[in-house]
C-alpha cells in the first residue's frame, strides 16, 4: 500500500504540499493573532475600575516614547493647561447617557507645546443640529478630567462621515487631522466639571461588566474562521492524496478509475 503513495514525492505533489503547509501556517498564525486580540479586548472589558489616584499632567502620561492611550492609562485622572480654541468647537452627536440620546460638546485645548488636548466639556440631551452649547472660557485654564482612548467608528456611539460642518462622529486624531490646523494628543479628556446646561461625562469611563462587547466577539469569530480554514486545508490534502492513491490502485488492477463505481 505504501508504494501507492509514491506520487507524493513527485515535483507536482511536493510543490502542492509545500503550498498547503504554508497556507496552514498562515491560517494558524492569523488565528493565534486574533485569539490574542480577543483576550486583550476581553481583559479590557472586564478590567476593574482604576483606583482613585491624584490627577497627573497629561504630558507625563503621553510622552514621545508612549504617545498612545493604553489599558494602563485609560481612565486615569489627568490635568491639562492651555487656552480653548472656541473657533473649532465641535459637537459629537448620537451619544447616549442613561438611555437618553444627546451629544458631546468637544473643544480643543491648545497647550504650550503647540498641540491640543481634545476636551469633552460635557453632554446635552437632544439633537446636535442647531444646538447652541455654552462657549468655553477665555484665557489660560487648567482642566481636570478622565483620559479616554481614541475611538473607532462604530464604538461607543461613534459614527463615520456624512455629518454637517461643526459635527464630529469619531473622537480620534485621524478624524481631526483635516479639521484642526495643529496636532492633537491621542485620546480625549472628559472634564470633571461641566458648564451650566451640560452634564459631565467623566464618570462614564472606566467601564466594567459581565458581558463582552461586539468587537471582542468579532475577534473570536475571526479566530474560529482561521482555524477552520487550516483544518479544511488539511482535510482537502488528505482527500486528494487518498483519491490519487485509490486511482493508482485501480490502475494497478486494470480498472478504469473514470468508470469505477466501487469507491
Amino acid at each position: 500500500m505504501t508504494s501507492l503513495y509514491r506520487f507524493l514525492l513527485t515535483p507536482r505533489w511536493l510543490a502542492g504540499t509545500i503550498l498547503a503547509l504554508a497556507a496552514i501556517a498562515v491560517c494558524l498564525w492569523l488565528g493565534s493573532w486574533q485569539l490574542g486580540r480577543f483576550k486583550e479586548k476581553a481583559a479590557a472589558q472586564h478590567a476593574a475600575p482604576l483606583p482613585a489616584a491624584p490627577a497627573v499632567p497629561l504630558d507625563q502620561l503621553l510622552t514621545p516614547r508612549q504617545p498612545w492611550v493604553g489599558t494602563d492609562t485609560a481612565g486615569r485622572a489627568v490635568t491639562a493647561s492651555g487656552t480653548y480654541d472656541a473657533a473649532n468647537q465641535l459637537l459629537v452627536p448620537n451619544r447616549t447617557v442613561e438611555g437618553v440620546k444627546g451629544f458631546y460638546v468637544l473643544t480643543p485645548l491648545r497647550t504650550t507645546d503647540g498641540r491640543a488636548v481634545t476636551v469633552v466639556r460635557g453632554w446635552a440631551a437632544g439633537p446636535a443640529t442647531h444646538a447652541r452649547p455654552p462657549a468655553p472660557p477665555s484665557g489660560h485654564v487648567t482642566v481636570t478630567g478622565r483620559l479616554h482612548p481614541s475611538e473607532n467608528s462604530g464604538m461607543n456611539g461613534a459614527i463615520a462621515g456624512g455629518l454637517p460642518p461643526g459635527q464630529l462622529g469619531t473622537i480620534a486624531p485621524a478624524t481631526l487631522v483635516n479639521i484642526l490646523p495643529y496636532d492633537v494628543y491621542d485620546g480625549w479628556v472628559a472634564a470633571d466639571t461641566a458648564p451650566n446646561g451640560l452634564v459631565s461625562v467623566a464618570s462614564l469611563r472606566p467601564r466594567s461588566g459581565s458581558g463582552l462587547n461586539l468587537r471582542a466577539f468579532q475577534s473570536l469569530g475571526y479566530t474560529l474562521e482561521w482555524f477552520v480554514f487550516a483544518g479544511f486545508v488539511v482535510f482537502m490534502c488528505f482527500r486528494l492524496a487518498r483519491h490519487e492513491a485509490e486511482a493508482a490502485a485501480d490502475r494497478a488492477l486494470g480498472i478504469d478509475p473514470v468508470h469505477s463505481t466501487s469507491r
